[in-house]
């Protein structure tokens, strides 16, 4: 009977205690600041000694609420104080206790770093930090979700990569792949995407980590297979992605081609969640983008081109939807849904033209990609036009899709105003439309090209000026002389030297590449013909600022042609300056500011040669006697072409 008694008895005790603790924590919501900090220091004297109450307030959520208060400056200097002496005094009690108490604060913590307000450079400004989260992985299951969850949120540059890989990140993280725990085994998986994104150093070592006897990246396959969870297949996928990418693995290994690839294709399918879609034909994308053989396995794998048309029915017709709640979740991922299938089929489309005919012969193709180059969205407009640049290589489609759908006027108005990375893809592609044999070349000229594009030659960005030179160079091509006038008159002979100066060494490379051997040719014939030394000064000017590139610079060095001129002009030069009259001696000076940028600063000839080159370019310089030929300009009596 007295055990009857007993048990209402303790139920009614523990529901008082359960209540007295729910109190103190309702008093730290209140809205008055003053009766917030009276009811932090009731909790202060409650939890002194009693180890029962801290247990009770920290399960009920006390520490959260206390860590807010403590971060916000409306608190005030005395509840922050009050609020920093509970949490001191909570976390000195039992061993259980303690564990609960940290469990807390990290999921406090990482409430506040998942949160798109919070600057994640937050968690490397204390380099005690990321060790001490480290060493806090091994105290439970809680603990090792919140710290991965933590880390793969933070970790949004090179540097963040490299100071959780030198913390050791990779080895503390590796075994809880293979944790009882779903959550812990997806915040691992998460960690490793992040952390080998772009990274060939952690990639590389990540190719080698042993889990319980098992390499990483079978780990990474087992977690791709069907049976899994979509999130779990998707991130394994980001992961062996990554990998790849980033050169630690082949693109012709089984676990890319028979395992990624085809999981990535599945992520596409119309059975998976519109952001399942997204992630996976963007994943998709990135993985097969620099590789031919993997752009046409996917092109062939549960028919991909036409799944993605479907990407562009979102959403569907307003009057055929009574959910509003679908209706919202379609529109919010239209976007979304547009830029990941415009830059799979970008990177489908790369390199082969039966790969390029089957996109475009798909429904209202060109019609999309027009509609998408002037999208509110930057990113669609972005995707778009990397899309149509992708199908610009196609010599039959610029002839026929590209000329019926009209897109160079689209991408012209593109041109006129968008942010540098659209521009850049923009002008890519006009450089394709005004290919010698696209009929979009005539109504480009008529619409006031020649104007835009030599704007672009004087951007600060190097990808635009290059774009805008090669996109001039195809309109020159083959163009009637008024044409090569207007271009010559809008460029400018003084912009025309400044490219050929240009500091960005690719640059100079990209004009070789394409047009070095008439460069060469036009060279040679103005310093032999019988030119005025102003023109064949200027001509060495530009002999000296293409020397700089690698292509020019071999171009020069199998030239005997040029460097037998180079050498009667060192000589030249320095027999007209001691030996003729005032006239001739100072035409000869002309010749040293025009030529010694060749062997001086950062265009030199001879010295970028001997210094910079290979040994063999070296000998043959020596053997052409150009050596004896500086040693006798070292005597020279002008100081400044003895110092050159």
């Amino acid at each position: 009977m007295a055990c009857l008694l007993e048990a209402p008895l303790r139920i009614s005790v523990l529901s008082e205690v359960t209540a007295s603790s729910r109190h103190y924590v309702d008093r730290l919501f209140d809205p008055d600041p003053q009766k917030v900090l009276l009811g932090v220091i009731d909790m202060k004297n409650a939890v002194i000694g009693n180890n029962k109450q801290k247990a009770n307030l920290i399960v009920l959520g006390a520490v959260p609420r206390l860590l807010y208060l403590l971060q916000q400056d409306s608190s005030g200097a005395e509840l922050r104080t009050e609020c920093a002496v509970v949490l001191g005094s909570l976390a000195m009690g039992t061993e259980n206790n303690d564990l609960k108490f940290i469990e807390a604060c990290l999921r406090c913590l990482r409430t506040v770093f998942i949160s798109t307000v919070t600057p994640v450079q937050l968690l490397y400004t204390d380099a005690a930090v990321i060790p001490h989260l480290m060493s806090l992985l091994s105290r439970s299951r809680r603990t090792q979700e919140y710290i991965c969850q933590i880390f793969s949120h933070c970790c949004k540059t090179p540097d963040h990569q490299m100071i959780l890989y030198n913390h050791g990140a990779i080895q503390n993280i590796a075994h809880l792949l293979i944790s009882f725990s779903y959550k812990v085994q997806m915040q691992a998986l998460k960690c490793f995407s992040v952390l080998a994104y772009e990274n060939p150093q952690v990639s590389m070592t990540l190719v080698n980590v042993l889990v319980d006897g098992e390499l990483l990246s079978q780990v990474f396959v087992r977690m791709m297979q069907r049976d899994k969870p979509i999130e779990m297949q998707l991130t394994a996928a980001k992961c062996l992605t990554y990998m790849c990418r980033a050169g630690a693995i082949r693109t012709d290994d089984n676990c890319i081609v028979l395992k990624t690839l085809p999981c990535l294709v599945r992520m596409c399918s119309k059975e998976r969640l519109l952001e399942e879609r997204v992630d996976g034909a963007e994943t998709l994308a990135y993985l097969i983008e620099p590789d031919v053989e993997l752009q046409r396995i996917a092109s062939i794998t549960d028919h991909l081109i036409a799944m993605l048309a479907d990407y562009f029915k979102y959403p569907s017709s307003v009057s055929a939807i009574t959910d509003i709640k679908r209706l919202d979740h379609d529109l919010k991922h239209a976007h979304e849904l547009r830029q990941a299938a415009f830059k799979l089929y970008a990177s489908l489309g790369a390199n082969d033209e039966d790969i390029r005919k089957k996109i475009i012969e798909t429904e209202n193709m060109m019609d999309r990609i027009v509609s998408g180059l002037s999208e509110s969205s930057i990113k669609v407009r972005l995707a778009a036009v990397r899309c149509l640049h992708s199908l610009s290589r196609s010599v039959q489609q610029l002839r026929t899709s590209f000329q019926d759908h009209a897109v160079w006027k689209p991408l012209m108005k593109l041109l006129q105003n968008a942010p540098e990375e659209v521009l850049v893809m923009a002008s890519s592609t006009l450089c394709n439309l005004l290919l010698e044999f696209s009929p979009s070349k005539e109504p480009i000229l008529e619409s006031g090209a020649i104007d835009l594009l030599c704007s672009l030659t004087q951007s600060e960005s190097p990808a635009l000026r290059v774009n805008g030179i090669w996109a001039l160079m195809n309109m020159a091509f083959q163009a009637e002389q008024k044409i090569k006038m207007d271009i010559l008159r809008a460029l400018s002979t003084e912009q025309l030297f400044r490219l050929l100066s240009d500091p960005d060494v690719n640059h100079i490379d990209q004009i070789m590449s394409s047009h070095g051997k008439q460069i060469m040719q036009a060279v040679t014939l103005i310093l032999e013909g019988e030119h005025n030394i102003e023109v064949k000064e200027q001509t060495l000017c530009i002999l000296a600022n293409i020397a700089d590139g690698t292509t020019a610079k071999d171009l020069i060095m199998i030239n005997d042609d040029i460097l037998q001129k180079i050498k009667y002009y060192m000589v030249h030069t320095e027999q007209s300056a001691t030996n003729q009259g005032p006239v001739i001696g100072a035409q000869a000076q002309g010749f040293k500011t025009g030529f010694f940028p060749l062997i001086t600063g950062t265009l030199s000839f001879p010295s970028l040669l001997y210094v910079k080159c290979s040994q063999e370019r070296q000998d043959r310089l020596r053997e052409m006697g150009f050596v004896d030929i500086l040693h006798k300009l070292t005597q020279s009596a002008d100081p400044s072409l003895c110092d050159r």
